[in-house]
């Protein structure tokens, strides 16, 4: 298999990676036929995951876009996979010139591109690191120079949590990350659900699988398990909802089914 000059020599283009089958539902060049089968696969259950992922998307865009009109001027972005159209510094800045933003990712391949469309940006950095070491990302040199933590910081977990299995403690990750944000910081946070997808849940379970068959494992907890990741947050208008039911600027009516997989939400620190 030839290597692309943009892969970074560190990665193995021989197995499938999360971020880059992301890429693959949005459309996005940044991913090899190794994750695009991998994608085919989970699509045989489940067709309509690019919709999810869109949704996802036009999520986070309205979630940041809300976070600027509120007064906020940082945002961390744990688990911010390969840049796309409509990224959460475009948006941010876009709304309130000036954002500071800090992308968080594991993957080497967004990592690598995240620092290519930011060359020349000072307002924005990347930090190579994992969601379940907080401390790692809280005192990386990029968030250290781009985020202060005594104002408020909209912190993104945008369809990450459902990666990180209970043994590894997310909810000890995401209230370890709510104690070090000051008051009025916003919590950001989508998560997958077997609740919403307009199929059996074992017929979405073959989709589960394949992340599963790539040691990926895809954690589809319910409403109620996702809603604890909300301890110690005043939860946003109008909660924990579908995506498209999060302060649409469409008719929800009008989505595809599939746009109402798993939930999302934002909070607010006291």
């Amino acid at each position: 298999m030839e290597r692309p000059a943009w892969a970074p020599r560190s990665i193995d283009i021989s197995v499938p990676s999360v971020s880059r089958m992301y890429d693959y539902y949005l459309g996005g060049s940044h991913n090899f036929e190794v994750d695009r089968e991998a994608a085919r696969r989970a699509m045989e259950f489940m067709p309509g995951l690019p919709k999810v992922m869109q949704a996802n998307r036009a999520f986070m865009r309205r979630a940041v876009r809300y976070a600027a009109g509120q007064g906020i001027s940082q945002f961390l972005d744990i688990g911010s996979g390969i840049p796309t159209f409509g990224n959460v510094h475009e948006v941010a800045q876009a709304a309130r010139p000036g954002a500071r933003v800090v992308y968080v990712d594991h993957d080497p391949v967004a990592v690598a591109h995240s620092q290519a469309v930011l060359e020349g940006c000072d307002d924005a950095g990347v930090v190579a690191a994992d969601l379940r070491k907080p401390q790692e990302i809280l005192r990386s040199p990029e968030v250290e120079r781009l985020i202060d933590l005594n104002q408020p910081v909209a912190l993104l977990l945008v369809a990450i949590l459902h990666f990180v299995e209970d043994e590894d403690d997310p909810y000890g990750a995401v209230a370890e990350l709510r104690e070090a944000l000051a008051p009025g910081s916003l919590l950001v946070l989508t998560h997958a659900s077997y609740e919403g997808i307009p199929l059996p849940p074992e017929r979405a379970g073959g989709a589960v699988d394949v992340y599963e068959g790539i040691r990926n494992p895809l954690i589809m907890r319910s409403r109620e398990e996702i809603a604890r990741f909300f301890e110690g947050y005043d939860m946003v208008e109008p909660g924990l909802v579908a995506m498209p039911h999060w302060r649409p600027d469409t008719a929800p009516e009008d989505e595809d089914p599939y746009a109402f997989s798993g939930f999302a939400g934002v909070g607010r620190t006291a």
